[in-house]
């Protein structure tokens, strides 16, 4: 192991596919799409989206505190709670000052916002709850993570936009090569399916308007594609420094090996055309874990499933990496997470790396000829995976690659 690797050793995850790690891993490997119509959503042009089941609290006490959190919040700690169970830590036992907790969103509190909003018009000042501001900012998923699992290190948001979850992940990763940490709880939370959110995203023509078949209209790389289907979620990974993880007997399911991150510089919301910012990320990552371009053996794609980004992702795969590593895209099954899709797609290219298996982009059914990746399809393809990749890119010109490693 490097002195800058890290290891995975726990993974929480709650999606449209399902509550759980292994419910969201089988839907993704099962290669059908999540999406459906949805009645908050209903008179919109878009009228559907990936939901994630509403997470129930483990405990009487903790369902008592349930009104006092943000949806976000609420599906961030679902995911954190298997994710520390995964690991096999124990939080009355664990060194509180060593671990800290970075989560990443979007939107944070959004719903709350809307919801206190509406009270303020149509009720007065009276009516809004002074719990408005700590449910919305978009801190509190990580502060009250911090507080259930007394983790009582560095804590905060990365708001990156669509880059939050994987920013998340490699300033976990920075704490614990520089040694302020020994465990980081780091991942991505977002529950923004209202209908202003969709609305704004409709506005910029980067939705999917196939309402007559919504699981199918998230089509990655796809010939047809025509934008993205909004949706919501959480991931949650126990990183550990190695020696730590021996310490304790944990076994490591993929090592984070590297991570890149850089600007384009260019527009608000479109990619440098050339993908300048996402080349440079890839090499920085790469750089960072000491691997080569012909030694990665997959990318788990951002593939949003919009014209204009899978056609420059795919350049920038190609040209980086012309040996042909296999392609997948997650956002086929699960729909765009937002904030807290770079974390979800992270802890699936762990899964990847650890069982050897890449699952299918779900509904690509006529790659693009443009696009000349070798992307899985159909079904899931059994490979062994050395270093595989994660991209994540955002409005504001954000780019972030992570590299995993198998242990």
């Amino acid at each position: 192991m490097s002195r800058r690797d890290v290891v995975v050793t726990g993974i929480g995850l709650i999606t449209p596919a399902g509550a759980g790690r292994d419910r969201t891993w089988s839907g993704v490997c099962a290669g059908t799409g999540t999406a459906a119509a949805s009645p908050e959503l209903k008179g919109l042009t878009v009228d559907f989206c990936g939901t994630a089941p509403e997470p129930g609290p483990p405990t009487a006490a903790m369902r008592r505190k349930t009104w006092r959190l943000d949806r976000f919040t609420r599906l961030a700690l679902a995911a954190a709670r298997e994710a520390v169970a995964d690991a096999r830590l124990d939080p009355a036992t664990w060194p509180g000052p060593r671990v800290g907790v970075v989560l990443g969103s979007a939107l944070g509190g959004i719903n709350t916002t809307l919801a206190q909003l509406t009270r303020l018009r149509e009720h007065g000042a009276e009516y809004v709850s002074p719990s408005l501001h700590p449910m919305s900012l978009v801190n509190m998923a990580a502060g009250e993570a911090a507080l259930e699992f007394g983790a009582l290190g560095p804590s905060l948001a990365t708001v990156t936009a669509c880059a939050s979850g994987a920013d998340a992940l490699a300033t976990a990763r920075s704490w614990l090569t520089g040694g302020l940490c020994d465990i980081v709880l780091a991942g991505g939370a977002e529950a923004a399916n209202t209908p202003l959110t969709v609305t704004g995203f409709e506005r910029l023509g980067v939705l999917s308007r196939r309402r007559d078949d919504p699981p199918s209209a998230s089509r990655p790389f796809d010939a047809d594609r025509d934008g993205f289907v909004i949706a919501e979620g959480a991931a949650v990974l126990v990183l550990e420094r190695p020696e730590h993880a021996r310490a304790r007997g944990a076994p490591p399911r993929a090592v984070l090996a590297g991570c890149g991150s850089t600007t384009d510089a260019h527009h608000p919301t479109a990619p440098h055309p050339g993908g300048a910012g996402a080349r440079r990320a890839l090499a920085q990552a790469l750089r960072d874990a000491d691997v080569t371009p012909k030694e990665v053996d997959h990318v788990n794609a951002h593939g949003t499933a919009t014209a204009l980004n899978d056609a420059v992702e795919a350049r920038v795969i190609a040209a980086c990496l012309p040996h042909g590593p296999s392609v997948t895209a997650a956002k086929g099954a699960l729909g765009h997470a937002l904030g807290a899709a770079g974390a979800v797609e992270a802890a699936l290219t762990a899964l990847t790396v650890q069982h050897a298996l890449v699952p299918p982009t779900a509904n690509l059914r006529r790659i693009d000829p443009s696009v000349p990746l070798d992307l899985v399809r159909g079904a899931p393809r059994p490979q062994h995976i050395e270093v595989a990749i994660s991209n994540s890119f955002a409005f504001g010109g954000h780019n972030t690659v992570l590299v995993f490693r198998k242990p």
